[in-house]
């Protein structure tokens, strides 16, 4: 009787802890779910380390800037995508992972918004989070990112367990 109820109460908690990581894809309607694929696209790109990918999910003068944490000097950069996409492209050793979680998805017209945190791996060496901020257009080609912000702090990030960030819809 003990292993039922044990059984049991281990299957309900692994129930409830998928269907929590999944319930906020599952809030959103199906234009919210074109933008949030393309997020999900890029970053598994650079998962795989696959610089076309990631180049693909973003208009030609795309704009990336960085706001640094009081851990680095409260510190603005502009960055070249093509930097970026170097560096994606490059082979690495470690994997870099960006899970993500309490994304918002707003649209209106062609246009469209995605504020979502995020933790950032290399491996499976936690390496910093904070937010991510996506601007999208739709072109003839679907939904593209024209501007990336992103703010980054290297400690006291407070972070949801891994089973509940999310790297796909």
């Amino acid at each position: 009787m003990k292993q039922l109820i044990r059984s049991t109460f281990v299957f309900t908690f692994l129930l409830v802890s998928v269907s929590i990581a999944n319930a906020q894809s599952a809030k959103l309607n199906d234009q919210e779910k074109e933008v949030m694929e393309v997020v999900f696209r890029l970053f598994e790109g650079m998962r795989q380390g696959d610089s076309s990918m990631v180049s693909s999910v973003f208009i030609e003068d795309v704009r990336m800037y960085t706001v640094f944490g009081p851990d680095r000097d409260n510190k603005f950069k502009v960055d070249n995508v093509d930097g970026f996409l170097k560096a994606v492209g490059t082979p690495h050793e470690t994997v870099w992972d960006e899970p993500i979680w309490d994304y918002t998805v707003q649209i209106d017209g062609n246009l469209a918004h995605v504020w979502t945190k995020y933790a950032f791996y290399a491996g499976d060496k936690f390496s910093h989070c904070g937010v991510d901020d996506f601007q999208f257009v739709k072109t003839s080609d679907g939904w593209k990112v024209f501007s990336l912000a992103d703010t980054r702090q290297y400690q006291d990030c407070d972070l949801p367990p891994k089973d509940q960030m999310e790297r796909s819809l």
